[in-house]
């Protein structure tokens, strides 16, 4: 069968990413721009923009590079009462995380606080700065033969930036697959009075009773209590890992996740629910004895040709733009194809996948990023979301739901893919549903118990008021892991809806805000969205016309979805209980346009 046009045209995209790997391209832009040397700021996140579409502005920038230059900056936006906040490098979190209060507030990024202090090879522990990137501490590391066991797989995230916001890897086993977890010390820089010149380094330690509180206060902190300066990990002697990925129907996929966890020590799973298919990674330590030196470059993670990104969102558009349903499942198809025959860019020698398993070092496969190795080529090629380009623009759900309640939760999606058998094809062009494992956690704002992770991206139209393609089934889903099966959210992800009510999840989240009080007493470090966040403040949800649409709010009134579109509010076809923009076929759709969604 011939290809039509747009395949033919992604299947040259795909060879094109294939043969730049190696490429140059410009880096990710410094999220802090100021207009007069390092004042009248502002600042956004890797993407370009938040979920509400604002843009935040600060007064200031400071840029520290030791603890000392951080200790004064701090102590003088403490005597002035300003608001702070503190950012990173690349500015990963979706949220408004980095965002202070009003436009006098001052912005501290961590991008000069990059070295490695000391690594202990007698007691296996490393000693960085907060600004240290997760590629950074991995190569270093690994110089010393040493290894944190588990992380995200994205190089571009920081040490603070991964406290600040729990980020994890994937297993169930050891201590678990989020990176605080590892942390046995800790520097953090709070205000103070003047007695102690208004600002103070607190030192935390994992195992001191005196720190108990405030260690798993801080271990996932939101970036309410101060800055973290220097951070100590406990890690492993370097490993070998042997990867084998396995793509099965999706039958028994509820069944397996509750048991595959414990069988496989860095098992995840992608699944594609509109193709019926779950890749299983079969993933385990072996002998460092066995041969192999394998590679994990992610194409998702690869620097690509600008116009090669242009060309792939032009082909989306305009498949939302017709509703072309056969289109984009067609060529999620072919997506998901090319991932699995690839491997998902792991290598058996870094060149070629030539079979399973692939066995290689741990520093080697546990994460990758190579856009970031780069010099500037003026755009010509980018990470695939680089905003200064016409490429990904996505929303993303990040929801971990408990392994109890994990397999009712799928067999729920299964049921709305049995209702609308094409719906989440959308959700293939950006390579499926991950499902990542992660345990409980005695930080006050980690997960709660055992879990499974649900990594959800999908298409967002750079037209807030313009409605994409079954929208329903995916506020649907968003709404069923967060109110039905209680899910917590991925504090450095998500849209508004997910964080509604979740601090009343934590069985520790009055614990927190005792540190938070204590740390900060004056509130400097807080901003209205992480007021929100936190339940202090209301005004999580923006209801206005079309807010559905953007996840900043549920639908209760038709003029929070599209009526115009012939998008109204309804109810959820599997879980009743939501309200989601439903695409209605109806002639008068104009006279909806102020109907109440309860009404139906």
């Amino acid at each position: 069968m011939l290809l039509s046009r747009p395949l033919l045209i992604l299947k040259w995209a795909f060879l094109m990413i294939s043969i730049t790997t190696i490429a140059d391209s410009s880096p990710p832009e410094e999220p802090v721009k100021c207009s007069t040397n390092l004042t009248n700021c502002t600042i956004t996140n890797s993407y370009g923009t938040f979920p509400d579409r604002t843009i935040c502005h600060a007064a200031e920038v400071a840029y520290p590079s030791s603890e000392k230059d951080l200790i004064s900056v701090i102590a003088n936006g403490t005597q002035l009462k300003r608001k702070m906040r503190v950012a990173t490098r690349y500015s990963h979190s979706i949220p408004k995380l980095v965002c202070p209060d009003g436009n006098d507030g001052l912005i501290i990024s961590t991008e000069n606080l990059n070295r490695i202090i000391k690594i202990d090879n007698e007691s296996m522990l490393i000693t960085v700065e907060s600004g240290v990137t997760l590629k950074q501490l991995i190569n270093e590391a690994a110089k010393s033969g040493l290894v944190l066991p588990y992380t995200p797989y994205w190089w571009g995230l920081t040490i603070g930036g991964m406290l600040g916001t729990g980020a994890h890897g994937s297993t169930l086993w050891g201590e678990g697959s989020a990176i605080h977890d590892y942390v046995v010390q800790m520097r953090i820089v709070t205000p103070s009075g003047a007695d102690e010149g208004y600002a103070k380094v607190r030192t935390l330690e994992e195992n001191r009773e005196s720190d108990h509180g405030d260690m798993n206060a801080a271990k996932v902190s939101l970036g309410v209590l101060g800055v973290i300066s220097q951070v100590t990990l406990r890690m492993q002697p370097l490993f070998k890992r042997s990867i084998t990925l396995v793509t099965q129907n999706d039958t028994d996929l509820s069944d397996q996740v509750a048991t595959f966890g414990r069988q496989h020590e860095f098992a995840d799973m992608i699944w594609y629910p509109s193709q019926k298919r779950v890749v299983y990674r079969i993933d385990d330590r072996v002998a460092s004895n066995v041969s192999g030196n394998g590679l994990w470059d992610h194409p998702g993670f690869r620097t690509v040709p600008s116009l090669v990104v242009h060309i792939l969102r032009d082909i989306e558009e305009g498949q939302e733009e017709r509703g072309d349903v056969a289109g984009k499942c067609g060529v999620g198809k072919l997506t998901t194809n090319t991932l699995i025959k690839s491997a998902y860019g792991i290598t058996n020698n870094g060149v070629l996948f030539t079979g399973y398993p692939v066995v290689g070092y741990q520093n080697r496969l546990q994460a990758s990023g190579g856009c970031l190795k780069s010099l500037h080529d003026a755009e010509i090629t980018v990470c695939p979301w680089d905003p200064r380009v016409k490429g990904l623009f996505f929303h993303q759900t990040t929801i971990s739901i408990t392994l109890s309640k994990a397999k009712d939760f799928i067999q729920d999606i299964q049921k709305l893919v049995s209702i609308a058998p094409r719906s989440l094809c959308g959700v293939d062009l950006y390579n499926g549903i991950l499902m990542r494992y992660v345990t409980g956690s005695k930080a006050y704002l980690g997960k709660q118990e055992d879990s499974l992770d649900f990594d959800i991206t999908y298409y967002r139209s750079k037209d807030p008021k313009s409605p994409r393609l079954f929208e329903d089934v995916l506020e649907e889903i968003e709404q069923m892991a967060v109110f039905k099966y209680g899910g917590l959210p991925h504090w450095g992800k998500n849209r508004n809806v997910a964080f509604e009510g979740a601090i009343k999840k934590y069985k520790k989240g009055r614990e927190f805000l005792k540190v938070k009080q204590k740390f900060d007493p004056l509130g400097l470090f807080s901003s209205e969205w992480s007021d929100q966040m936190l339940g202090l403040n209301s005004g999580l949800s923006l209801v206005k016309d079309g807010c559905a649409l953007e996840g900043l709010c549920v639908c209760s009134m038709d003029i929070h979805c599209a009526p115009q579109k012939g998008y109204l509010c309804r109810p959820g076809k599997v879980f009743e209980d939501a309200r989601v923009c439903t695409l209605v076929q109806n002639s008068n759709l104009t006279s909806s346009k102020g109907f109440y969604c309860d009404a139906f």
